[in-house]
């Protein structure tokens, strides 16, 4: 096989300086002006012939994280393809942007924080029409290979929608602390006296103990917002404090904060390629672009917005010391 012409590093650097579009043409259209240049069937070629692999980001992230500190918190986000047609990887899936069923892919993410940095290791694109597997396979698989990986976390955060028994079983078979909310119609026996929807029980904001059904005790936090809204936080540390159920709390926040950035500052969503391949490809840049960003942000206090404008803002410049763009003179 021929070397590339273009490769994955061009692509993320284009990812980074580009600001709308995201396409292989426009890559090809930016490129510098030389003989080599490679033309948008190179392009396409690259991310067609690449073996996507969430290994090539943890190849890259794996120095910039403490293994044994910080917490892991896991969250998928949807990325909408509304009007796909011919498009793999897309299928009719619950969005929390659109409160429905809508068109689109997947993204399923594993991210480790420290409060200051907020870095991604690891990550799955949900197909299970072709891979047989479901999100809740995706979030053990990333927890066993972060295990393999010797993470030790103080604490794993996720969302209600991974709270299953399978999942907080092999957290704690692990020996690791987790961090979830539950829906208010989950079982637990407060007292002995029998299983009561969460919702139907006594429980205080600095956390209470509680027998959940098929688990075992937990610590359950009943938070009550402002505007009325109630969310019941629970783990598996009998004794944290409602202090550091904050911390752990705001620090899993990053990774909500993490899929907004991702999305318009590297174009995840918008690989204009039809097939899995092109497309996995397109999204492992995509993150590899956003972990270079996220590190500049860390290492200079430059936000990932900031730097995008900085891209373009010398040639703003230059554009208004000899404007092209004009209107002829009518008199």
């Amino acid at each position: 096989m021929n070397p590339l012409k273009y490769t994955a590093i061009d692509y993320i650097n284009f990812l980074i300086g580009t600001q709308q579009a995201y396409s292989c043409s426009e890559a090809e259209r930016v490129q510098p002006v030389s003989e080599n240049a490679p033309s948008h069937d190179a392009i396409t070629r690259m991310l067609h012939r690449l073996e996507p692999s969430p290994e090539d980001l943890w190849q890259e992230a794996q120095a910039k994280v403490q293994r044994k500190r910080g917490l892991l918190a896991l969250d998928d986000t949807m990325l909408d393809k509304l009007y796909a047609q011919y498009i793999e990887l897309v299928a009719r899936q619950w969005s929390g942007k659109h409160k429905r069923v809508v068109k689109g892919i997947n993204l399923t993410s594993l991210l480790w924080s420290d409060g200051d940095k907020h870095i991604r290791s690891d990550y799955r694109l949900y197909e299970k029409a072709v891979e047989g597997a479901t999100k809740n396979d995706h979030f053990r698989a990333m927890l066993t290979t972060a295990r393999e990986r010797e993470f030790q976390p103080e604490c794993v955060i996720f969302d209600s929608w991974y709270s299953s028994l399978a999942n907080l079983k092999l957290i704690a078979q692990y020996g690791w602390t987790w961090l979830t909310r539950l829906k208010r119609n989950r079982s637990v026996n407060p007292d002995g006296t029998g299983n009561r929807a969460i919702s139907e029980v006594e429980l205080s904001e600095t956390g209470t103990v509680v027998h959940l059904k098929g688990y075992g005790f937990i610590q359950v936090f009943k938070i009550v917002a402002p505007d009325g809204d109630i969310e019941y936080w629970a783990t598996n540390d009998l004794k944290m404090s409602p202090l550091k159920r904050l911390q752990w709390a705001e620090w899993g926040w990053s990774i909500e904060e993490y899929h907004r950035g991702l999305k318009p500052c590297c174009g995840v969503a918008k690989a204009q390629v039809r097939s899995s391949r092109a497309q996995r490809n397109h999204m492992g840049l995509a993150i590899r672009a956003f972990l270079r960003l996220e590190m500049y942000w860390f290492n200079t206090g430059i936000s990932w917005y900031e730097s995008k404008r900085r891209v373009i803002r010398e040639a703003v410049r230059s554009y208004l010391l000899a404007p092209w763009v004009t209107l002829s003179p009518t008199a």
